[in-house]
């Protein structure tokens, strides 16, 4: 499914390749660098109008008419953070080699690569050469790789549209994804879903004419820590009966962006080889209009055997994620993650750079934040708060899957707490809001499908089980 990995922005160092000198500078930096490279360069810096302000780049001329150097503005040269993504795309085709060190060099080399990403499945193939950072000895390739390739994995899965990943090619992607690593996939589809208890993933993708299903993939040491994840993989929102307009469907090619999560942040633990039982169970389903459609007002069975009132049909992600966070519980892992496309309420409050996520782990979270602002992949905690339970109150049913007050208040809450009541096993559980998707492009985030949150939970995985 990888259309085109993201390491081929990144090249191992070869003798014979003679690559253009990288530097990051500041205005303060500027003229000293200038100065080790010559006493032209200086002049050619004023010619240009370059003063190392952030984001210029200066193409320094050598023998030939080849570039001699190049220098990029950033704000700090010891703290770019991704700035110096914008490399990826403003750089002519050719070698460079980055002159940094330490943090600020991986974070560069992070950033670069994942800027260098472009989904061209469906373009005539380019000719243009693209720029190349080459890598050193101090470089981790494969740990660098290992997260690109995840990265790359979500993000192509996201940008495919529905008419070419439909549940049965998820969960093809599911399978070979396994498959790879020596792992196991099991899919359950159409009406077994009703015989083998997932009636609210089978209600949900009854009226496709592409048959709903659930894929239970594993990996991984039976006796070894148990860590599910469980992506939401609606791979196109109509919104039901509950039709959406236009301007909504839009983007729904991208509500199975939680299942492409899980499966990079799967793809990465699997790659790392983690001493880890891993279990990735997604829904699979098309949330499409016809005759069987399930209606608002229906009353649904669950695996967990309460009776669910469906208050609008729009809202079928959290439906799904039900019946699957069931049966992830079940078998009491000691951590449980899910994520989804949940709900415009969670864009609303924060915006489509920052997921909300929910927890009542104290420890986990404030690990989770921390390795979110060492990794740059932002996340914010935002609360159970349990008194808003009486939103879902039901007058015909155990609960009702949306805040019944009519008010529409705390909507990314309100479904967190939904899916709480699937889940009372698991040591810990984690649910994400994601929005993934880049509305424009971004240094390290180009516009289009996008991995939230998995660069940070896999550097806490990885810190929790290492094996030392």
């Amino acid at each position: 499914m990888r259309l085109k990995t993201l390491r081929q922005s990144l090249r191992a160092f070869d003798p014979a390749l003679k690559p253009v000198p990288l530097h990051l500078v500041d205005k303060a930096g500027c003229t000293e660098t200038l100065q080790r490279l010559g006493p032209g360069a200086g002049d050619w810096a004023t010619a240009n109008g370059f003063e190392g302000a952030a984001g210029q780049l200066l193409l320094v001329p050598g023998e030939g008419g080849a570039a001699a150097a190049a220098l990029y503005g950033v704000a700090d040269p010891k703290d770019p953070g991704f700035a110096a993504g914008d490399l990826a795309r403003k750089l002519p085709g050719g070698d460079y080699a980055l002159k940094l060190e330490g943090k600020a060099r991986r974070e560069t080399l992070l950033a670069f690569a994942l800027s260098s990403y472009r989904f061209d499945r469906y373009r005539k193939p380019s000719s243009q050469r693209a720029p190349v950072i080459v890598l050193d000895d101090s470089d981790d390739a494969e740990a660098l790789g290992i997260v690109l390739d995840g990265v790359g994995l979500a993000r192509d899965l996201i940008n495919t549209p529905a008419n070419d990943l439909g549940p049965a090619e998820l969960a093809a992607a599911a399978r070979e994804l396994f498959a790879l690593h020596g792992g196991s996939t099991r899919v359950v589809e159409g009406e077994t879903l009703v015989a083998d208890g997932f009636p609210m993933i089978h209600a949900v993708g009854r009226a496709s004419s592409r048959a709903p299903r659930l894929v239970d993939a594993v990996w991984g040491a039976e006796d070894a820590p148990r860590v599910t994840l469980v992506g939401k993989g609606v791979v196109f929102d109509t919104g039901g009966l509950d039709i959406k307009p236009a301007s909504g469907m839009a983007l729904m090619k991208k509500d199975m962006g939680g299942a492409a999560n899980v499966l990079g942040l799967a793809s990465m633990i699997m790659a790392a080889k983690l001493p880890v039982r891993l279990r990735v169970l997604i829904p699979a389903v098309e949330n499409a209009i016809s005759g069987s459609a399930f209606r608002p007002g229906d009353i649904l069975d669950s695996r967990k055997g309460l009776r669910v009132e469906i208050g609008n049909t729009d809202a079928e992600g959290r439906l799904v994620l039900g019946d699957a966070l069931t049966l992830a519980d079940e078998e009491k892992p000691e951590i449980l993650i899910d994520m989804a496309t949940l709900t415009g309420a969670a864009r609303v409050a924060l915006g489509p750079e920052l997921p909300p996520y929910f927890t009542d782990d104290e420890s986990f979270a404030g690990d989770l934040a921390a390795k979110a602002e060492e990794t740059r992949d932002p996340l914010w905690r935002l609360p159970l708060w349990r008194p808003y339970e009486s939103y879902l109150e039901s007058r015909v049913a155990d609960i009702n899957h949306i805040n019944t007050t009519g008010a529409g208040f705390a909507g990314s809450i309100t479904a967190a707490l939904f899916l709480s009541r699937f889940v009372e096993n698991a040591a810990t559980w984690v649910h994400f809001d994601i929005y993934g998707w880049s509305p424009s492009d971004r240094p390290g985030r180009p516009a289009g499908g996008e991995a939230q949150g998995i660069r940070a939970l896999f550097a806490l995985l990885t810190e929790r089980f290492s094996r030392g």
